[in-house]
């Protein structure tokens, strides 16, 4: 298939959301061997599902007031999530869509240091702070981006025992393509905590903080919503970037309209809203997402024009902000090799009996069909998602804030420019 026609089918499905934990690099990377494929159907419409795996991980972060507040659920919930080994996770329901989601996270990642590297001189030390690290999903990504230091910080304590433990294999391994980097991990409410507090070095410059899958729990409240990006922006070098990952809460909305009630979704994941859909608040719109059985937390609405101007505050400039559908089509020409390596699309028709199987469901699987159908005979396998997996996965959108020039004004008081 040509690689015209392999991004051809991408727009047939409708979209949707995800949540968070995607599966490690080094993990989606040594996955069944299949025949690569590499595209998907795409359509627009609903809103988000979780990752579950090394991106089991990314661990959200949320604080409430409630007899058990948000911050204790959601840390429990990530602290109890099981490993699970390669084979049992290729047979998720959800697989596809999380080596998607991973996808996503590594042209980003990729993107935004390589625009660090750029402008600094040759030898600068990298440091990063992954915040909500959950454990360790995207430690690969910092090796390969040949990073000099990392901080590790995540609200669910066990998550992060096991991102360091993660670390340390691949270090006594070392056989990643990559230098091996310094790194710092600990335990903290991203929302509540000072982390700069809790590094080695409280003076540190980073260039880039990195937030996947977990940035929306701080939108329980105002004040938790600024202390996550003073964390973010605090040791910021200037020129420095935010980036992350998040619920499109325009999606979100939009689908619980089309739905007409408070809950909706499909067989993939679930969204049921636990505050007033006509007019629901800024902060603390709250509702509780569930996917494929492995993610079930309260998680909250970000209205995206309040973070625009709150990371002002903090001298953080957008700089760039799409959709997972539309970054997709946007970099499946550069990272298509990337996208085959990770398995992030499936086979249509399969090559397996159970996948063939599987596929049965005409339903999930009908834009895929009707694509080999337009070709004639001329292709015989495309590459997609199943519906339920796109609806889920197109839930979700990025962000890149840069950090500000700062200057003082005459009461003492930051300016940025």
């Amino acid at each position: 298939m040509s690689e015209m026609e392999k991004s051809d089918l991408i727009q047939q499905q409708q979209g949707h959301r995800l949540s968070e934990d995607s599966e490690s690099d080094d993990e989606v990377v040594e996955s069944v061997a299949r025949q690569p494929a590499a595209n998907v159907a795409d359509d627009r419409g609903m809103k988000r599902p979780n990752d579950d795996s090394d991106d089991d991980d990314d661990a959200g972060q949320t604080p409430a007031k409630e007899p058990r507040d948000n911050a204790t659920v959601v840390a429990s919930h990530y602290n109890k999530l099981e490993e699970r080994g390669l084979y049992e996770r290729s047979k998720s329901r959800i697989f596809y869509m999380r080596n998607f989601n991973n996808w996503i996270k590594s042209i980003l990642i990729n993107r935004y240091l390589d625009r660090i590297k750029d402008k600094a001189a040759l030898g600068t030390p990298l440091r990063v702070m992954d915040m909500c690290c959950g454990k360790g999903g995207d430690l690969l990504k910092w090796i390969k981006g040949n990073i000099t230091h990392l901080i590790c910080t995540d609200i669910a304590e066990v998550s992060v025992e096991q991102c360091e433990a993660r670390y340390n294999n691949i270090n006594q391994k070392n056989d990643q393509g990559g230098k091996p980097f310094t790194a710092e991990f600990f335990a903290a409410d991203a929302t509540l905590q000072r982390l700069r507090e809790k590094y080695r070095d409280p003076s540190i410059d980073l260039h880039l903080v990195s937030c996947q899958f977990a940035f929306h729990y701080c939108f329980e409240s105002l004040k938790q919503a600024e202390f996550m990006l003073k964390n973010a922006a605090e040791c910021l070098k200037e020129g420095g970037y935010f980036i992350g990952t998040i619920p499109d809460a325009n999606e979100i909305m939009k689908r619980q309209r089309a739905a007409g009630g408070d809950s909706f979704g499909n067989d993939v994941y679930k969204i049921s809203f636990l505050c007033d859909t006509e007019k629901p608040p800024l902060f603390g719109a709250k509702y509780n997402f569930q996917l494929d059985g492995v993610v079930d937390c309260p998680e909250f609405l970000v209205h995206f024009p309040t973070l625009v101007k709150l990371a002002l505050k903090f001298g953080l400039r957008l700089v760039e902000k799409k959709r997972f559908d539309e970054f997709y089509e946007e970099s499946v020409s550069s990272g298509r090799g990337l996208l085959e390596k990770m398995q992030a699309l499936e086979t249509f028709p399969g090559f397996s009996r159970d996948d063939r199987e599987r596929q049965q469901n005409r339903e999930e699987y009908r834009h895929a069909q009707q694509y080999l159908d337009r070709k004639d005979g001329r292709h015989t396998k495309v590459g997609t998602l199943s519906k339920s997996e796109w609806e889920a996965s197109t839930l979700y959108m990025f962000f890149a804030f840069q950090k500000m020039k700062k200057s003082w004004d005459k009461e003492g008081k930051p300016v940025y420019s």
